[in-house]
């Protein structure tokens, strides 16, 4: 049972709060793949007006034929929970409960989908995200899978 069992609500943000393990699979348009593997962690911001965890991402991505290349991206999650950029620029909000959210990035498309149903307790969640992006610059589908450490 997830601690957020009633229908419609998010995660508390306080539970995405520590280190996370990740693994990702990126399958390009033209069938190409890459791998990332690494850990995620959500750290309580000092100092920010609101509740604001820093999200910060580490680990070696694969691509086919080439040597593994450290990789990192970093977010801030808010209330909501609500993603955004860290230049303050809002990015989607995490859907009630899981499920899909978008963010346009002329001229590209980012769709998001959550996947909480394996979000038991905190020091045992597992959570996924599946990302589609299209457009004329971009075109991929990213698969993550998140397990608390």
């Amino acid at each position: 049972m997830r601690r957020f069992a009633q229908v419609g609500a998010p995660p508390p943000l306080a539970e995405f709060s520590g280190l996370w393990h990740l693994s990702r699979q990126i399958t390009q348009a033209d069938g190409t793949t890459a791998a990332f593997d690494g850990t995620a962690v959500w750290k309580w911001q000092d100092g920010a007006s609101e509740p604001t965890l820093e999200y910060r991402e580490t680990g070696h991505l694969k691509l086919a034929g080439q040597p593994p290349m450290q990789a990192e991206r970093r977010y801030l999650w808010r209330s909501g929970p609500t993603v955004w950029f860290t230049d303050g620029r809002f990015f989607h909000t995490v859907p009630p409960g899981g499920g899909s959210a978008h963010h346009q990035c002329d001229p590209d498309s980012y769709t998001v989908t959550y996947g909480f149903s394996g979000w038991t307790r905190p020091e045992g969640a597992v959570f996924s995200t599946r990302w589609e992006v299209t457009g004329p610059r971009k075109a991929y589908q990213m698969d993550t899978i998140y397990r608390k450490s």
